[in-house]
Protein backbone atom coordinates (compact mmCIF):
# COMPACT_ATOMS: atom_id res chain seq x y z
CA UNK A 1 0.00 0.00 0.00
CA UNK A 2 3.11 2.47 1.00
CA UNK A 3 4.14 4.14 3.94
CA UNK A 4 1.27 4.67 6.45
CA UNK A 5 1.12 6.63 9.70
CA UNK A 6 -0.70 7.49 12.69
CA UNK A 7 -1.05 10.27 14.77
CA UNK A 8 -3.80 10.11 17.71
CA UNK A 9 -4.16 11.53 21.39
CA UNK A 10 -4.53 9.77 24.49
CA UNK A 11 -8.16 8.04 24.39
CA UNK A 12 -7.92 7.19 20.94
CA UNK A 13 -5.82 4.02 21.14
CA UNK A 14 -8.60 1.74 20.28
CA UNK A 15 -9.84 3.99 18.11
CA UNK A 16 -6.36 4.60 16.08
CA UNK A 17 -6.10 0.34 16.30
CA UNK A 18 -9.32 0.26 14.41
CA UNK A 19 -7.95 3.18 11.27
CA UNK A 20 -4.34 0.57 11.22
CA UNK A 21 -6.48 -2.25 10.56
CA UNK A 22 -8.68 -0.34 7.89
CA UNK A 23 -5.86 0.35 5.77
CA UNK A 24 -4.46 -2.62 6.11
CA UNK A 25 -7.09 -4.07 4.25
CA UNK A 26 -7.42 -1.27 1.90
CA UNK A 27 -4.87 -2.23 -0.75
CA UNK A 28 -7.10 -4.84 -2.19
CA UNK A 29 -9.70 -2.16 -3.54
CA UNK A 30 -6.79 0.81 -4.47
CA UNK A 31 -5.07 -1.74 -6.48
CA UNK A 32 -7.25 -1.39 -9.55
CA UNK A 33 -5.70 2.03 -9.94
CA UNK A 34 -2.47 2.24 -8.82
CA UNK A 35 -0.01 2.20 -5.89
CA UNK A 36 0.28 5.41 -3.72
CA UNK A 37 3.47 7.48 -5.09
CA UNK A 38 4.53 9.02 -1.23
CA UNK A 39 3.74 8.24 2.57
CA UNK A 40 0.43 9.16 4.05
CA UNK A 41 -0.60 10.21 7.87
CA UNK A 42 -3.77 9.99 9.37
CA UNK A 43 -4.45 11.86 12.02
CA UNK A 44 -7.18 10.93 14.46
CA UNK A 45 -8.76 13.81 16.46
CA UNK A 46 -10.81 13.19 19.34
CA UNK A 47 -13.99 15.31 18.61
CA UNK A 48 -16.18 16.46 15.47
CA UNK A 49 -15.32 19.92 16.78
CA UNK A 50 -11.56 19.29 16.07
CA UNK A 51 -12.11 17.78 12.40
CA UNK A 52 -14.01 20.85 11.56
CA UNK A 53 -11.47 23.25 13.16
CA UNK A 54 -8.53 21.32 11.55
CA UNK A 55 -10.73 21.17 7.83
CA UNK A 56 -11.98 24.67 8.12
CA UNK A 57 -15.20 22.88 7.00
CA UNK A 58 -18.38 22.65 9.36
CA UNK A 59 -20.69 19.97 8.01
CA UNK A 60 -22.49 17.80 10.90
CA UNK A 61 -21.94 14.92 8.52
CA UNK A 62 -18.64 14.84 7.81
CA UNK A 63 -16.48 12.45 9.32
CA UNK A 64 -12.80 12.42 7.28
CA UNK A 65 -10.78 14.82 4.87
CA UNK A 66 -8.09 13.83 2.72
CA UNK A 67 -5.29 15.81 1.11
CA UNK A 68 -2.10 14.83 -0.70
CA UNK A 69 -0.46 12.67 2.17
CA UNK A 70 -2.51 13.20 5.10
CA UNK A 71 -6.03 12.16 6.27
CA UNK A 72 -7.62 14.13 9.20
CA UNK A 73 -10.26 11.48 10.50
CA UNK A 74 -12.47 12.13 13.53
CA UNK A 75 -12.28 9.29 16.20
CA UNK A 76 -14.68 6.31 15.52
CA UNK A 77 -15.39 6.25 18.91
CA UNK A 78 -17.19 9.54 18.32
CA UNK A 79 -19.32 8.84 15.39
CA UNK A 80 -22.21 7.97 16.89
CA UNK A 81 -24.11 6.29 20.79
CA UNK A 82 -21.81 4.03 20.20
CA UNK A 83 -18.46 3.18 18.32
CA UNK A 84 -18.21 2.80 14.96
CA UNK A 85 -17.61 -0.78 13.93
CA UNK A 86 -14.83 -2.12 12.03
CA UNK A 87 -16.38 -2.31 8.67
CA UNK A 88 -17.29 1.07 8.85
CA UNK A 89 -13.95 2.42 9.58
CA UNK A 90 -12.04 0.46 6.77
CA UNK A 91 -15.20 1.60 4.65
CA UNK A 92 -14.23 5.00 5.35
CA UNK A 93 -10.81 4.97 5.21
CA UNK A 94 -10.91 2.93 1.40
CA UNK A 95 -12.85 6.25 0.59
CA UNK A 96 -10.22 8.30 2.19
CA UNK A 97 -7.30 7.10 1.06
CA UNK A 98 -8.85 6.81 -2.91
CA UNK A 99 -8.80 10.58 -2.32
CA UNK A 100 -4.88 10.43 -1.72
CA UNK A 101 -4.35 7.87 -4.51
CA UNK A 102 -5.54 10.12 -6.99
CA UNK A 103 -4.36 12.96 -6.33
CA UNK A 104 -0.37 11.52 -5.95
CA UNK A 105 -1.16 9.52 -9.75
CA UNK A 106 -2.10 12.82 -10.72
CA UNK A 107 -0.07 15.38 -9.52
CA UNK A 108 2.68 16.13 -7.19
CA UNK A 109 2.44 17.51 -4.11
CA UNK A 110 2.68 21.64 -5.01
CA UNK A 111 0.37 21.00 -8.24
CA UNK A 112 -2.06 18.60 -7.25
CA UNK A 113 -4.88 21.14 -5.86
CA UNK A 114 -4.80 23.29 -9.59
CA UNK A 115 -5.35 20.25 -11.58
CA UNK A 116 -9.33 21.07 -12.09
CA UNK A 117 -10.22 17.90 -10.53
CA UNK A 118 -14.35 18.26 -10.33
CA UNK A 119 -15.74 16.97 -7.10
CA UNK A 120 -17.61 14.58 -8.71
CA UNK A 121 -15.28 12.94 -10.13
CA UNK A 122 -13.19 12.60 -6.83
CA UNK A 123 -16.15 11.90 -5.06
CA UNK A 124 -17.71 9.43 -7.28
CA UNK A 125 -14.10 7.95 -7.84
CA UNK A 126 -13.83 6.98 -3.77
CA UNK A 127 -17.25 6.15 -3.44
CA UNK A 128 -17.29 3.69 -5.93
CA UNK A 129 -13.87 2.20 -4.60
CA UNK A 130 -15.24 1.99 -1.47
CA UNK A 131 -18.56 0.16 -2.84
CA UNK A 132 -20.89 2.70 -1.42
CA UNK A 133 -23.31 3.22 -3.36
CA UNK A 134 -25.86 1.46 -1.07
CA UNK A 135 -25.65 5.08 1.08
CA UNK A 136 -26.14 7.05 -1.76
CA UNK A 137 -28.99 9.13 -3.38
CA UNK A 138 -30.70 6.20 -5.96
CA UNK A 139 -30.79 7.73 -10.08
CA UNK A 140 -34.62 8.65 -9.07
CA UNK A 141 -33.97 11.10 -6.26
CA UNK A 142 -30.93 12.71 -8.70
CA UNK A 143 -33.85 12.49 -11.57
CA UNK A 144 -36.08 14.27 -9.40
CA UNK A 145 -33.56 16.88 -8.36
CA UNK A 146 -32.86 18.16 -12.29
CA UNK A 147 -36.38 18.31 -12.68
CA UNK A 148 -36.58 19.98 -9.84
CA UNK A 149 -33.78 23.09 -9.60
CA UNK A 150 -31.82 24.15 -12.75
CA UNK A 151 -28.65 23.50 -10.37
CA UNK A 152 -26.96 21.00 -12.21
CA UNK A 153 -25.48 18.16 -9.17
CA UNK A 154 -22.65 17.22 -11.57
CA UNK A 155 -21.59 20.93 -12.58
CA UNK A 156 -22.42 22.81 -9.99
CA UNK A 157 -21.51 20.55 -7.24
CA UNK A 158 -19.46 22.99 -5.30
CA UNK A 159 -22.08 25.32 -4.66
CA UNK A 160 -24.41 22.14 -3.69
CA UNK A 161 -22.01 20.48 -1.76
CA UNK A 162 -23.21 21.86 1.56
CA UNK A 163 -27.14 21.64 1.40
CA UNK A 164 -27.38 18.74 -0.64
CA UNK A 165 -24.66 16.49 -0.15
CA UNK A 166 -26.79 13.08 -0.51
CA UNK A 167 -27.91 14.47 -4.30
CA UNK A 168 -24.30 15.63 -4.92
CA UNK A 169 -22.86 12.61 -3.43
CA UNK A 170 -25.70 10.08 -5.23
CA UNK A 171 -24.94 11.63 -8.50
CA UNK A 172 -21.10 11.67 -8.20
CA UNK A 173 -21.18 8.06 -7.18
CA UNK A 174 -23.93 7.34 -10.21
CA UNK A 175 -21.03 9.19 -12.87
CA UNK A 176 -18.53 7.65 -12.34
CA UNK A 177 -20.15 4.56 -12.13
CA UNK A 178 -20.84 5.00 -16.10
CA UNK A 179 -17.88 6.67 -17.02
CA UNK A 180 -15.74 3.40 -15.97
CA UNK A 181 -18.18 0.98 -17.39
CA UNK A 182 -18.54 2.81 -20.57
CA UNK A 183 -14.30 3.73 -20.81
CA UNK A 184 -12.86 1.14 -18.67
CA UNK A 185 -10.41 1.32 -15.66
CA UNK A 186 -7.74 1.49 -18.02
CA UNK A 187 -8.88 4.69 -19.19
CA UNK A 188 -9.54 5.90 -16.21
CA UNK A 189 -6.01 5.18 -15.12
CA UNK A 190 -4.66 6.72 -18.35
CA UNK A 191 -6.31 9.93 -17.76
CA UNK A 192 -4.78 10.26 -14.15
CA UNK A 193 -1.24 9.40 -15.87
CA UNK A 194 -2.10 12.63 -18.26
CA UNK A 195 -2.57 15.08 -15.34
CA UNK A 196 0.44 13.80 -14.07
CA UNK A 197 2.18 14.15 -17.27
CA UNK A 198 1.48 18.35 -17.19
CA UNK A 199 -2.31 17.75 -18.27
CA UNK A 200 -5.26 19.86 -16.27
CA UNK A 201 -8.52 17.62 -15.47
CA UNK A 202 -10.55 19.23 -18.51
CA UNK A 203 -7.87 18.26 -21.17
CA UNK A 204 -6.86 15.02 -19.94
CA UNK A 205 -10.53 14.19 -20.06
CA UNK A 206 -11.02 15.61 -23.92
CA UNK A 207 -7.85 13.61 -24.99
CA UNK A 208 -8.58 10.05 -22.73
CA UNK A 209 -12.57 10.01 -23.59
CA UNK A 210 -12.71 11.62 -27.11
CA UNK A 211 -15.21 13.81 -25.60
CA UNK A 212 -15.05 17.05 -23.28
CA UNK A 213 -15.68 16.93 -19.51
CA UNK A 214 -19.42 19.26 -20.52
CA UNK A 215 -20.43 16.91 -22.64
CA UNK A 216 -20.18 13.76 -20.82
CA UNK A 217 -22.44 16.33 -17.79
CA UNK A 218 -24.62 16.92 -20.56
CA UNK A 219 -25.19 12.87 -21.33
CA UNK A 220 -25.47 12.30 -17.43
CA UNK A 221 -28.21 14.35 -17.07
CA UNK A 222 -30.02 12.82 -20.13
CA UNK A 223 -29.29 9.77 -18.77
CA UNK A 224 -31.04 10.80 -15.22
CA UNK A 225 -33.83 12.02 -16.82
CA UNK A 226 -34.63 9.18 -19.32
CA UNK A 227 -37.50 7.15 -18.57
Amino acid sequence: LGAVTLRYGTGDERSAEQVKRATEHAEAALKRWGHLQGPVEFKVLGSHEALEAATGRRYAWLRAWARYSEVLIQSPRTWGLLRADDAAVEELVVHELTHCLMYQLAADEASWPHKGIPLWFREGMASVTAHQGYRRAPRAEISRFYREHLDDPLRDADDLYAQHPDVVYGAAHLAFERLEAQFGADAVRALLARMRQGCLFDEAFQLTFGESRSTFERDFRGWALAP
